[in-house]
């Protein structure tokens, strides 16, 4: 699409491919709406990615080089009588600042001794061969998600969205990257309708507790009498069981991140999705999880004292916590049931501090320190009624896919962009990657955007643009209150904070505020979710800036992993760490600029956990510009869906020939239907569907002649019947229902060619079958 020229007229034009603007454009396409989706990156999500190693390594160069201006072109020759043109800002570095990369691991892998493990040979001709394409690659940014072609707006371009490199977001293709064993101990599930949500929590609550996995082997050994009398061997046992996992534990080279760069997805922002949040249920209604897989969070940890300790959230843990003493867990579960409805004495402490509230709830200060911090995750200062909702809302969202209330998206939270990218492409939307927008032609008498012109100096029509704010400059941005940022961190480790038997811990550990900082939110990730390669975890730190992420972040890291700043640490070590601040889209206004009505305007990612404000963002917009249509309705069952077989368009809410449908789409017509809706004409149906004239009629039913017909389907004629009946012409028919012609037959009667027959004549034909 690239030597192409665009259509010359849409409904919506959408620039920037980040989570609110890919939101919006799926709903908008999905009511019909035409769309034009356009993007002035090589990637998708804008700063939602993921990426890989590599093409991390080359965002990274971009963010550091200086800004080039950008000639501005004169397109006044393309205006008309009553319009004024608005250029674009086409500088993307104002939202990343303070870029830094630090490296702790040696440059070159290690020399290793002769018994290294199978797994490390077999490993190292696959790195070499793969060294030489790994640097050719950062040469040049790899997009998450590919440039859909124009043509896209059928329904069969929706199942080739995705180009031969686009690993992160095909299922089939990016199997491969995890190793076997963690592949097949806990897949990746699929979200469910709410329906079935009751059946998932299953599988994560088989994990076993991380507590109990390092506190057992201690009390496990011998009592005090087989001590005394064999001494030495429990002091012996540990050793062994070290030395077997130290080969695992080989030091990991820069090297062999590289090769290995293909297995990491790296997310610029770090969220989780609540399962009871916005994000997942519009996920299942719009029936977009599809294109999608998830695991759960398995447990919750904070950061306390100097020790990393895991926090009782379900009741199971409450039980299972060796941390909580007997008094203290059941205080702890009768607050917990206390919260669920709302009562005249936690109104009383609306406006006071979720703090004093606890403190007067007779609450010691472990639990208030869970609940605050680690549940709630609200600050001392929080108004009550705002720490009881969110305490709710944790709660509410316990037990629908597992023991805690989060799920993340397997290879890294770009994914969903793409999906919500892939929607708009099925439904007709068209997508250009590395092409923008220069300006806005104004209508100076309505006030309205009437067209755009792209960075090729084509004219666009369009009734809406919804842009990123990004593309606004800072003269036409409404600037109340001054800008804020995120401080992030991204550290790849050889080990987790909390090691248990389980290699595929997803965890949220959250960390208090300490003199005077912002709390700050961690999720380590293992290999299991994709998101990094065998041996190594992937840490994401996110907290407000306070000043530059190097500074906000790295005493904690100093604090909780091994680095050259603290040598003596017993946890993991740092083999690679990246701090940048990024722009808090919460803080920007979506009204009140200098710009036409009819123009919206959208932010990037927010400092809060969840993925609430962008939701928000999308259907905010989607309603100011279509009021009475629902926002992402759900995908027709084909089983709702009324037929006209005079029609050869579709009836309900089906999609014809031009735009096309996958999975959910049914024609009528002669067309083959497939599940349990019925067909009329001449088509052949299957599955139970019932056929009318002399059609043949697929499925379980069998029937020619006199043969015995079984399954559940219907003939008329001479056909034989379903059930265990026998009936055709003149056969005597048996069992409890028969009904061949036009006669119906109850109980064991027997019906042929439409005439009743009485008992006694029943018994002759009887005898007469018998003595054939």
């Amino acid at each position: 699409m690239a030597t192409e020229e665009l259509p010359s007229e849409f409904d919506v034009v959408i620039l920037g491919t980040g989570l609110a603007e890919s939101v919006a454009a799926a709903a908008f396409s999905r009511v019909g709406q035409k769309v034009l989706h356009l993007d002035r990156r090589s990637y998708y999500a804008a700063n939602w990615a993921s990426f890989s190693f590599n093409a991390l390594l080359t965002w990274v160069q971009q963010q550091q080089e200086e800004p080039q201006p950008h000639e501005i072109q004169d397109w006044s020759s393309l205006l008309e009588e009553g319009e004024e043109l608005i250029y674009l800002s086409q500088s993307d570095s104002a939202s990343i600042r303070n870029v830094q990369v630090f490296c702790f691991a040696s440059e070159e892998d290690e020399e290793e001794a002769p018994d290294t493990t199978e797994e490390e040979d077999s490993a190292d001709p696959q790195g070499e061969a793969e060294e030489e394409a790994s640097h050719k690659e950062g040469e040049e940014p790899e997009p998450p998600l590919p440039l859909p072609p124009p043509a896209q707006s059928q329904s069969e371009s929706a199942q080739t969205l995705p180009p031969p490199a686009q690993s992160q977001s095909e299922p089939e293709p990016a199997q491969t990257l995890p190793p076997p064993a963690q592949s097949q101990s806990e897949p990746p599930q699929t979200l469910p309708p709410p329906a079935q949500s009751q059946s998932e929590p299953e599988p994560a609550q088989t994990l076993p507790p991380p507590a109990q996995s390092q506190s057992e082997p201690p009390q496990t050994l011998p009592p005090p009498a087989q001590s005394q009398s064999e001494p030495e061997p429990p002091q012996t046992l540990p050793p062994p069981a070290q030395s077997q996992s130290e080969p695992s534990k080989k030091k990991i080279s820069y090297a062999h991140l590289v090769r290995e760069g293909r297995r990491f997805n790296i997310d610029l922002v770090s969220k989780l999705m609540f399962s009871r949040g916005s994000l997942v249920d519009l996920l299942i209604k719009s029936n977009v999880s599809r294109y999608a897989e998830f695991k759960n969070v398995t447990r919750i940890l904070t950061y306390r004292q100097g020790r990393v300790e895991q926090v009782p959230c379900s009741r199971s843990d409450v039980f299972a916590s060796r941390q909580l003493s007997v008094v203290e867990k059941r205080k702890l579960m009768r607050f917990l049931t206390s919260c669920a409805e709302e009562t005249e004495e936690q109104r009383a402490y609306n406006g006071r501090p979720y703090l004093e509230f606890l403190s007067d709830q007779k609450l010691g200060d472990n639990l208030q320190h869970f609940l605050l911090h680690s549940i709630a995750m609200v600050t001392e200062a929080t108004p009550t009624e705002q720490g009881l909702a969110a305490t709710r809302h944790f709660l509410r969202c316990l037990g629908r896919y597992g023991n805690t209330p989060f799920l993340f998206p397997v290879y890294g939270l770009g994914e969903i962009p793409q999906c919500f990218c892939r929607m708009c492409a099925v439904f007709g939307g068209i997508y250009c990657l590395r092409h923008s927008v220069s300006c806005l032609l104004l209508d100076t008498h309505s006030n309205r955007c009437k067209a755009v012109i792209d960075s090729r100096g084509q004219r666009i029509s369009c009734s809406h643009v919804v842009l990123e704010e990004g593309f606004v400059g800072a003269e036409r941005k409404r600037s109340s209150t001054p800008p804020r940022f995120l401080s992030r961190a991204v550290l790849i480790t050889d080990g987790s904070i909390l090691p248990t038997d389980s290699e595929q811990q997803v965890s949220l550990v959250t960390v208090p505020p300490a003199a005077g900082g912002p709390a700050v939110k961690m999720v380590e990730l293992s290999p299991s979710t994709m998101t990094c390669s065998a041996g190594t975890y992937l840490v994401h730190l996110t907290c407000p800036s306070v000043g530059s992420a190097h500074q906000d972040l790295s005493p904690l890291v100093t604090s909780m992993f091994r680095t050259p700043e603290s040598p003596d640490h017993d946890g993991p070590s740092v083999l690679w760490c990246l701090f940048f601040n990024m722009a808090d889209g919460s803080g920007v206004e979506a009204e009140g600029h200098d710009l036409p009505e009819n123009v919206h305007l959208s932010s990037g990612p927010d400092a809060e956990l969840g993925h609430e404000h962008a939701v928000r963002q999308a259907e905010s917009i989607f309603q100011k510009i279509l009021p009475e249509e629902e926002f992402c309705p759900p995908a027709p069952n084909p089983e709702d869906i009324i037929y006209d077989g005079d029609t050869d368009g579709d009836t309900g809410d089906t999609y014809g020939d031009t735009d096309g449908d996958t999975g959910d789409a049914v024609n009528t017509g002669d067309a083959v239907n497939t599940g349990d809706a019925v067909n009329t004409g001449d088509a052949v149906n299957t599955g139970d569907a019932v056929n009318t004239g002399d059609a043949v009629n697929t499925g379980d039913a069998v029937n020619t002649g006199d043969a015995v017909n079984t399954g559940d389907a219907v003939n008329t004629g001479d056909a034989v019947n379903t059930g265990d009946a026998v009936n055709t012409g003149d056969a005597v028919n048996t069992g409890d229902a028969v009904n061949t012609g036009d006669a119906v037959n109850t109980g064991d009667a027997v019906n042929t060619d439409g005439d009743k027959t009485s008992p006694g004549e029943e018994e002759e034909e009887r005898r007469a079958v018998s003595e054939e």
